[in-house]
């Protein structure tokens, strides 16, 4: 098998830690907020254990929460300038769109880019630029298909506007969709956050669209899938 090296300095790790390494390395950890519902099907599992029907369905319910909700590392780019995805996904729109008006940040189509989730992909969020929170704000709505173009307007969401070192001035929403009914977001007003550091998750297929300044590079087509934190978006003008 190949080795990750070991920091210098430090043995390389043998035995049962090398193979308990390569696990932790492989299968994605899971999201604190999917242990109620890996926990839950898991418990009706030992319960029911008598019972194969159960016993199965138990498994297999636990089994599909823990892929839904599997948390893996990703390591963002490092050059300057980036805006990169929230969240894995199809990517469904590429055009120019007003601002939500909850997020004061004017009425002019600026340039957007949207993320559509199924079922199947990692459904938590990524910070996409690293600055400040300046504003974070819940509306409730519709839960109509995360995929519909007018579900930015109407289906419930949380808006999240973030100001970087320069100046300038990045939303990023989290859209509910058709059986998507739980939206969470970690962060506050005055927060510092980093590029690609976990900040939310939406439960059960939905849809994630951010916003950039005008002027703003981009670098991706619809169709393209995005890889969160990780694919970069567009490349904001100095």
């Amino acid at each position: 098998m190949a080795r990750r090296p070991a920091p210098i300095g430090q043995p390389p790790r043998t035995g049962v830690a090398h193979i308990v390494d390569l696990v932790r390395e492989t299968v994605p950890p899971l999201h604190p907020a999917g242990l109620p519902f890996v926990g839950g099907p898991l418990a009706v599992a030992v319960l029911g254990r008598r019972s194969k029907w159960v016993r199965n369905a138990g498994l297999v319910a636990a089994g599909a929460c823990a892929t839904f909700f599997r948390h893996p590392s990703r390591v963002p780019p490092n050059r300057p300038g980036v805006v990169v995805a929230p969240a894995d996904g199809l990517v469904t729109l590429v055009d120019t769109a007003v601002p939500p008006a909850e997020l004061d940040l004017g009425s002019e189509p600026v340039p957007r880019v949207s993320i559509f989730l199924s079922v199947l992909d990692v459904h938590v969020q990524r910070v996409p630029v690293g600055g400040r929170v300046m504003e974070v704000v819940h509306r409730r709505g519709q839960f109509k298909s995360a995929d519909l173009a007018e579900a930015s307007e109407v289906n419930e969401r949380n808006s999240m506007h973030i100001r970087t070192d320069s100046g300038q001035d990045v939303a990023v929403v989290q859209i509910a969709g058709l059986i998507a009914r739980r939206i969470i977001n970690n962060a506050k007003v005055g927060d510092t956050l980093s590029i690609g550091d976990t900040y939310g998750l939406i439960r059960f297929g939905s849809r994630v669209d951010t916003y950039f300044p005008a002027g703003t590079t981009l670098l991706v087509e619809r169709g393209q899938r995005a890889v969160g934190a990780e694919t970069v978006l567009a490349e904001l003008s100095q």
